[in-house]
Formats: C-alpha cells, structure tokens, sequence
C-alpha cells in the first residue's frame, strides 16, 4: 500500500508493505448530525447526573470551565447549549467562564472571540485562568500528597462545570473530564506536582492508560475535590468537527467517550526493528518538544535497541530552552532520566516531563529526527541522530523489520 507521512505542510510518500502499519480507524469517525445537535441530545440524556438544568436550581451562581487557545475544542457547539440549559433552570444564575490555561500563556481576547463567538464574547463574564495568581485557593492533599490549589473562582462557587474534548494523551491516558481541573485550573505548584519525575516514571503513565496512572488518580481525586458537578465532552475528527458528545457526571461521561473513542484509535502493536513515525504534521510538528508525542507512540512498536525515526519539520525550532539544556547538557540519557525521576515533586521544574520522556526513549532506542538542516547541530546536541530525509534516515537505520505509524499522536498502541 502507499502511505503519505505528514511533514510540515507536506508528505513523505511511500509503498510499503500494509501488514507493517498502524492506521487508527479514527478518518471513520463520523456523524449525520452537526455538532450542536449530538451536544443537545447529551445535555438531555446525561450519564449518571440529575440534567445541568437541574443542577443549577437553588444556585445564585456557576462557573463553567472552558478550554484555552492550545486545544482544538468545538465551544461554538458546547458553551451556548450549556448556558441555555442552565439558565433554563435558573434565568438568574450569575455564569462566569473561566478559561483552563493551566500553566499556558494567557489566552488572549482575539482568540477567545475566535473561539466562542461575538455573541458570547460581548455578553458573558470570561475570566482567563493565572496560575501563578495568589489568589489560588489551597484546598488540601491529593492521594499523592501534592498540595491542591485551585483559581478562587472554583473553589468559591455553588456549581462548576465544565466543557472539554477527548483525545489520547502521552502521559495522562486521555484528555478531558478530569484535566479540566487539573491542570486547567491549578496554581503552578499543583500542575508541577502532578507532572513530576515518579509519576513520569510510572508504566501505567503512558497514552490510553487510565486505571492505575498515578497522574490520572490525582487528577480524578482533585475534580471530586473540586466538587466538578457536570461536563460536556465531544469527540471530533480528523476535520475537528463534533463526531459524538457525552454529558454528565465527570468520571462515568468521560469514560464512556474513552471507551468510544477507543474503538477507532486503538491498534495492536507490530514490534519492528525500526518505526518510522511522524506528529501528523502542521501545526502539531512545529517544534522539537511537540514531537516528543509521536515518538513514545513508535516506542510503544519498537523492539529494545530499535530505531525510532520521527518526521517533524519544527518550523518554531526547540520548543523550550530549559528542555533543549537538558538533552544537552546531560552525560547520558540514562543519567537525566534517573536524575528527574529522583527529582523531588516539590521542585519539579517546568517541562521537565518532555524532558524525561526523551530521555527514556533514547536509552532504549536511537532516535533519528528527520527535520530542517538549520536544526543538524541542535538535534545531535540533545542525543539525536539528524537526518534530512526519509531515505537518508533509513539508510542510517540499516536493515531490520520496519514498521509503520504515519501519524504517531492520532492513536493508542496497545499490546
């Protein structure tokens, strides 16, 4: 079969063999009906939770958690229908949005507006998450022990929802439900301490992996505690169009889309001497640290000692100073991967975790990045072998089963 691996705004093209690739089923995901219907039907049929109408009934005040500028949520379909059925059951609640940046940069008014619309641009109370705002409010301990603070806005409401989408993620299992506390609406210190070098080091930590994830306990434990009453999830596809919605209790509506989605994003692994992968191009590939993501899927598929060889044009460069000194600076990949899984959670440091998972990768595997030239010298720094092309990258490889993942972060590889 000929399979085209994303690059940039381009493709490497080639015939192989199809026994030896891993396609997720993911271009299936379809639906007759547009996204605000699929949301409508779920807010009518929530999965074990009295309807947000209901909810919000007694309450003189909601916040609604939204997602930020980085994830590619449909709030155009989500956020009016949440309002209206909240304001359906109580036309007088006072509904703030607040915006889940985690530690992310502010998200800016022009891309709020792109995101949800004029009408709720110019009529409702958005306020932007700061996680290094004092303000956050300390609400205990999480099963690890890290500390848990939260945007005051959270901890002082009557109800909190929250809005959010599903995609496999490379450390938390899967995003959405949970993730809209922690990280969305987290201090610094919480988002650091659920991402620090022992839960990195888990082997439940790893993309589609839930039950046992260390990360993903402290995140479910910091919703409860956050008293998150309800969310809309939606799952979209490869156009970023709404494909299904599940409304609901935050545990049970989430899980429910993990497992719908599962069915078109999980595939069996075919260990292979090489793997050959990509972040599934612009903009996903547009630095080095971003396509950290499509390596730990071609680990997953790669025999001890194999070589893993991603495609990423990272037209931004790095992505990350701190990450890029890291990789550079250290003696051996195995020296900086024991050292950050031994790093205390309290002094975690921030993207750290990209780090470690790089590390991890490279002691098991050579890594060849096929990138821009500029990049040679940059990427042989951090442990990496360069390569210009796809066939310049295989003939450093040399000979072995190749297996094939075009696009590394749109699936699950299980075993």
């Amino acid at each position: 079969m000929r399979i085209r691996i994303p690059y940039g705004h381009t493709f490497a093209e080639r015939e192989v063999d199809p026994a030896r690739v891993l396609i997720p089923k993911t271009s299936e995901l379809k639906s007759e009906k547009d996204g605000k219907e699929l949301v409508k039907e779920a807010l009518e049929n929530p999965i074990d939770s009295p309807r947000l109408c209901e909810l919000a009934k007694n309450k003189s005040n909601a916040v609604v958690i939204i997602s930020d500028h980085t994830r590619p949520v449909p709030s155009k379909d989500i956020i009016p229908l949440m309002l209206e059925e909240m304001r359906k059951g109580n036309p007088d609640i006072e509904i703030t949005l607040l915006v889940a940046t985690g530690c992310h940069r502010g998200t800016t008014a022009g891309e709020l507006r792109s995101k949800l619309g004029d009408e709720i641009m110019d009529k409702e109370k958005i306020i932007v998450h700061d996680c290094d705002d004092s303000s956050c409010v300390d609400l205990g301990d999480l099963p690890s022990g890290a500390h848990f603070s939260i945007d005051h806005l959270a901890a002082e409401t009557e109800l909190l929802v929250a809005e959010g989408f599903i995609e496999p993620h490379f450390f938390a299992g899967f995003s959405g439900g949970r993730k809209s506390v922690l990280p969305g609406i987290c201090a610094r210190k919480t988002v650091l301490g659920n991402h620090c070098g022992a839960f990195i080091d888990d082997p439940h930590a790893r993309t589609g992996i839930l039950d046992g994830n260390p990360i993903h306990i402290d995140m479910d434990r910091a919703a409860e505690m956050a008293h998150l009453a309800f969310i809309v999830n939606v799952v979209i596809d490869e156009e970023k169009h709404t494909v299904a919605a599940f409304a609901g209790n935050y545990r049970s509506a989430h899980r429910r889309g993990v497992d719908f989605l599962m069915q078109y994003c999980g595939v069996k692994a075919i260990p292979g001497d090489i793997v050959v992968t990509s972040n599934g191009g612009a903009p996903l590939d547009q630095n080095i640290y971003q396509c950290v993501k499509s390596m730990t899927a071609a680990e997953a598929s790669c025999r001890s000692g194999g070589t893993i060889i991603t495609l990423g044009e990272c037209a931004d460069g790095i992505g990350g100073d701190f990450f890029y000194k890291q990789l550079a600076d250290c003696e051996t990949p195995r020296q900086l991967y024991d050292d950050l899984t031994a790093t205390p959670m309290e002094e975690t440091e921030p993207d750290q975790w990209q780090s470690q998972i790089l590390a991890r990768i490279l002691d098991h595997h050579r890594v060849i990045l096929v990138t821009r030239p500029e990049l040679k010298e940059i990427v042989e720094n951090m442990k990496m072998t360069y390569a210009g092309s796809l066939d310049e990258a295989l003939s450093i490889a040399g000979g072995g089963e190749i297996t094939w993942i075009p696009n590394g972060v749109s699936l699950v590889v299980t075993e």
